[in-house]
């Protein structure tokens, strides 16, 4: 997947005297809870506060359409801000954020106890079902959890012992270190067991690979979910933004931001940091096919 940058145009505020636009620190429950966050930066925007300079985002490929849309909107509200999102999977997110290059870093999964152990901070700003999906040509339409369990590690091989075609099964899936692999194996309980034909670094990596092989199947961020491949419900409930919010779907992970904790974030970092916490992106983070807290 390529590198998405979302670029601001320069343009001026008006900032009444004496008032200077100062970042707070980030602060939040834990990663699996819901999320708080510093009101400094989104005081300061609210009081006509100028602006300015670049806010670097990274991580997991599965948060690009929200991401997307939070910053283009945050930056034609704050036209001095240049918000970047370089996608490069959840760990690097994580790690981005621990070694200081990224301001926030981004991860589809919740931080692990040796994560948090190093002062990172994880504050939940959405929710996301992983999707699981099959070629269009599949007629498999429903599975089990303990169906999609046997599937991936291999106990069940071929499609027609789970109502589908007589064809192999093959399994294409995401890298190492990847939140939504992360999530999938941790859900359906196959940890370290998957037999994967193919282990891919994007999640429109993974889209392309199961719409171009007809017996392949594979999980996704359902806000990257298109017409190219069929999801199929799990149990026989639907991935959506109902279920994952009533906890039905039982394949869903938090989408995450990573900071450090003690250590303050820019004026336009802490601002877009609360924009994006705010009841204001509710509505840009479900159309853009995730699940808003509020």
């Amino acid at each position: 997947m390529k590198m998405k940058r979302f670029i601001a145009m320069t343009v001026a505020c008006v900032m009444a005297a004496g008032l200077v636009a100062c970042g707070g620190g980030a602060s939040s429950s834990a990663a699996t809870g819901s999320s708080t966050g510093a009101a400094t930066g989104s005081s300061a925007a609210a009081a006509g506060a100028e602006l300015s300079g670049g806010v670097a985002t990274g991580g997991s490929t599965s948060v690009e359409k929200v991401i997307g849309a939070l910053s283009e909107a945050f930056m034609e509200e704050n036209t001095g801000v240049d918000v970047t999102y370089d996608p490069t999977g959840s760990g690097a997110g994580v790690t981005g954020a621990a070694d200081g290059t990224l301001d926030i870093g981004l991860s589809s999964r919740a931080l692990k106890e040796e994560e948090t152990a190093q002062g990172l901070v994880g504050t939940t700003f959405a929710l996301d079902g992983i999707a699981i999906v099959v070629n269009p040509e599949n007629t498999v339409s429903d599975l089990s959890l303990e169906q999609i369990a046997q599937l991936a590690t291999g106990q069940i091989t071929n499609w027609s012992e789970v109502g589908g075609p007589d064809a192999p099964v093959v399994l294409i899936g995401r890298e190492a270190g990847s939140g939504t692999r992360d999530g999938f194996e941790s859900i359906v309980g196959v940890e370290d067991q998957c037999v994967y034909e193919q282990e891919l670094t994007s999640t429109g990596a993974v889209l392309a690979g199961v719409a171009a092989n007809p017996n392949a199947f594979g999980y996704v961020s359902l806000a990257s979910v298109d017409d190219s491949v069929k999801m199929v419900t799990v149990d026989g409930v639907t991935a959506s933004e109902e279920t994952v919010k009533d906890g039905s779907y039982k394949i869903q992970r938090p989408f995450v931001f990573v900071t450090k904790e003690g250590e303050a974030l820019s004026a336009q970092a802490q601002a877009f940091f609360d924009f994006a916490l705010s009841e204001n992106a509710s509505e840009l983070i479900a159309n853009a096919g995730a699940v808003p807290l509020v």
